[in-house]
């Protein structure tokens, strides 16, 4: 078994915190918020296995990238990994609904358990859940606070109509 190992990166929404095993990102954790997670004693600091997330996700931050390009390893469910798979091709600047969402893995009825697994995304921003909204457009829940919704949104360009986003 791989020895986990994190390290912390300043963003421009806050302190994020990065966690692999040296050969795949496993979580990426707000500093606050519902999906704020904190190291565990097991795992060890190591910076230096990090630097190509850490470089990816600051040209996404300066505006420089659209698309990531990373070996991730979130752990979960065989529907859970189905729905953050389909997360993954909702182009840069676009939002869908959770309806969609359901639609595009093929279970249209599923849109309530598409929410549980947008919401237990382990990887954030990169598995881009923040592209999700609500059926009429409104910002519903996210890990890293509304507030840090509305921020990846705008930087990717969606307007927001006060405390709603335009789907396109």
């Amino acid at each position: 078994m791989q020895e986990i190992r994190y390290t912390f990166m300043d963003s421009p929404i806050g302190r994020l915190l990065l966690v692999g095993d040296g050969r795949a990102l496993s979580h990426l954790g707000f500093p606050s918020g519902k999906c704020a997670i904190t190291p565990r004693p097991e795992w060890r600091p190591s910076d230096d296995i990090f630097g190509d997330a850490k470089g990816q996700l600051q040209t996404y931050f300066d505006g420089e990238r659209r698309e990531f390009d990373l070996p991730l390893d979130p752990q979960g469910t065989s529907f859970q990994r189905m729905v953050w798979r389909e997360l993954t091709r909702i182009p840069f600047g676009t939002t869908i609904s959770y309806g969609e969402l359901a639609r595009r893995i093929d279970n249209p009825a599923a849109s309530r358990a598409v929410g549980a697994a947008n919401g237990s995304n382990p990887i954030p921003i990169i598995i881009p859940c923040h592209r999700v909204v609500g059926a009429n457009g409104s910002l519903t829940g996210f890990g890293g606070g509304i507030e840090t919704k509305k921020w990846l949104l705008a930087l990717e360009g969606v307007r927001p109509i006060s405390d709603q986003t335009q789907l396109l």
